[in-house]
């Protein structure tokens, strides 16, 4: 329980009172006009964001997710079934904002992620993209409709805005792992003018994916779990700890947090009884211990096993159930174990940089673009 009261206060302490953390909760609070989306092209896919914000004069905007869904469609292939999948996936879920949620079209705001134009240019397939907004644009019968491609530096910048409470903006580092890569940064001069990027080239499926082609004809569990302490080992000596040291964050950020996959996975299946809080403080030892676990021990995080946990009282058992079994479908045994191996190398660098740095998992972390866009148009 003391723990719990612990975690609990901490959580206070970083959010300060202002909800500006995405919110899990389907219950609509605020009227239609206060509906804004956010439609992204990504990677694996296209996802559809809805939120409602309210205006706060005195604390900035909070926001809650109404609606967080998603294709895979696998844009990045380059191909014309995959290409026609995205598309219309595109120009449906913009509908859905349009129809079912009644939101105008210019509280409707569409992105390509950094991911893809990366990709992209690695591949001299820039067209592709163009071709997709053209394709998008026709299909919703806007000619004119912006849709941005943003790069690694925007994208990281609008989370951190769009993700951080504004009273913690210029003492936060913010570091969203991916699937591929990971990236984040912090203000280090204490205003907007300037956002330090920070980038690895890891990410849980890279990392993964990099285990596995070392196991080669031994698949076991055993041997991948050997290998994918090898890749961490080498991600951490060959690129974590540079980018780590030389990002000058020492001085100026009291806290370091977490969004992408692998966060909010973490946080919830290490505290599900916290499934309705936003942001999650942990110390490098419940993620290390949360490791062994998934690696160890996995039946310990299984739905099953962790709500039989959860005493009765004011837990809602089903809306915790349900939680757990998303992560269970977006990652399995082995991607949580490559996933936390890298969030616990990533974390031991700025751990030993300064062992006071107090760490935060983000669980919504993915409509954080959102919220900043939305914040802009608001003002």
């Amino acid at each position: 329980m003391l723990k719990k009261s612990v975690l609990l206060l901490m959580t206070i302490v970083f959010v300060c009172g202002h909800q500006l953390f995405a919110q899990t909760s389907t219950k609509s609070r605020y009227s239609v006009p206060d509906l804004y989306a956010g439609i992204e092209v990504g990677s694996k896919g296209v996802k559809l964001s809805v939120i409602e914000m309210k205006k706060n004069a005195e604390n900035g905007n909070s926001f809650s997710i109404l609606k967080d869904t998603s294709f895979n469609t696998d844009f990045i292939s380059f191909t014309q079934p995959t290409f026609d999948a995205t598309a219309n996936s595109f120009a449906g879920l913009f509908q859905t904002a349009l129809t079912k949620f009644n939101i105008p079209s210019k509280r409707i705001f569409t992105v390509i992620s950094s991911g893809v134009k990366i990709q992209a240019e690695k591949e001299q397939k820039q067209e592709w993209i163009e071709k997709l907004i053209t394709s998008f644009r026709l299909k919703v019968n806007e000619p004119q409709r912006k849709v941005e491609v943003v790069d690694v530096q925007q994208e990281a910048k609008l989370s951190h805005q769009g993700i951080v409470p504004a009273n913690r903006r210029y003492n936060t580092f913010l570091i969203d792992i991916g699937s591929g890569n990971s990236k984040g940064g912090f203000f280090p001069f204490g205003n907007d003018s300037y956002f330090y990027l920070f980038q690895l080239s890891w990410g849980t499926k890279s990392t993964a994916n990099a285990a596995e082609k070392m196991c080669g004809d031994d698949k076991s569990l055993e041997n991948y779990s050997r290998q994918l302490l090898r890749v961490a080992a080498g991600a951490e000596n060959s690129e974590i700890a540079y980018a780590v040291n030389t990002s000058g964050s020492f001085p100026v950020s009291d806290h370091i947090a977490f969004s992408g996959g692998i966060a909010w996975a973490t946080a919830t299946l290490l505290y599900p009884e916290l499934n309705n809080n936003p942001v999650v403080p942990v110390t490098y030892e419940d993620v290390e211990r949360f490791h062994k676990r998934v690696s160890e021990n996995y039946s310990s995080v299984t739905e099953a096993y962790l709500v039989s946990k959860i005493g009765n009282g004011k837990w809602d058992k089903k809306l915790i159930a349900s939680e757990i079994k998303r992560v269970h479908a977006v990652f399995d045994q082995r991607a949580l174990m490559a996933g936390s191996a890298l969030l616990l190398r990533i974390m031991r660098q700025f751990k030993s940089v300064n062992e006071a740095k107090q760490f935060y998992l983000i669980k919504n972390g993915q409509v954080g673009w959102v919220s900043a866009y939305v914040d802009a148009a608001v003002e």
